[in-house]
């Protein structure tokens, strides 16, 4: 059983080392802490290798948006907070424009994804993966921004991604998933809560 045990570990600490610092990311990113970003970078990176080893492949090249988005979160993060009375940039709801905006972006970003995959990859599940990658664009972006919307984002997105991963037998990543699923929930609640105590 150890023996079996150290073996699995072994195969799979890339994967576990992801799902670790996304956990890590996910809890930072609820409580609004700075350190969100560079878990979340770091946990991209892995994840980069996972899911081109397991082709899903729209997954790995939105890790690769993560990387930068990480950037661009962090530095917004820093600069919008030292303009800020309370240092700290505050949580916003999304308004209609924005909605329009992102929602004229993210149809044409879910074609193009999709016909990618389904013409030029060996993707097995070219609609999820594009459906996901798509709401993961969306909700990091809400994210960096500091928009509440995200987290209704990352609910649909974590759930599908639940299925998505337990399909290709990525179970840490399932696992990881699921505990996002919840967490986004969890999110949700705390930022709405933040947002009233900020009016």
């Amino acid at each position: 059983m150890l023996q079996m045990t150290t073996s699995w570990l072994s195969d799979n600490y890339i994967e576990l080392s992801g799902a670790l610092l996304g956990l890590a990311y996910i809890i930072l990113s609820i409580r609004q802490n700075i350190l969100t970003w560079p878990a979340g970078l770091l946990s991209s990176l892995l994840y980069i290798v996972v899911f081109f080893n397991a082709k899903i492949y729209a997954a790995m090249g939105l890790r690769v948006y993560y990387v930068g988005m990480s950037f661009y979160g962090w530095y917004f993060w820093l600069m919008g907070r030292k303009e800020e009375p309370a240092g700290k940039v505050p949580v916003t709801n999304l308004t209609g424009r924005q909605g329009m905006i992102i929602s004229m972006v993210a149809l044409p970003i879910f074609g193009l994804i999709f016909l990618l995959l389904r013409r030029f990859t060996d993707s097995p599940v070219p609609f999820m993966d594009s459906l996901i990658s798509t709401l993961g664009i969306m909700g990091t972006w809400m994210l960096a921004r500091k928009i509440l919307f995200n987290w209704i984002i990352w609910i649909v997105s974590d759930l599908c991604a639940t299925f998505l991963y337990m399909s290709r037998g990525l179970w840490p990543t399932t696992f990881l998933y699921m505990v996002y699923l919840s967490l986004a929930v969890y999110g949700y609640v705390t930022w709405k809560r933040s947002m009233s105590q900020q009016g």
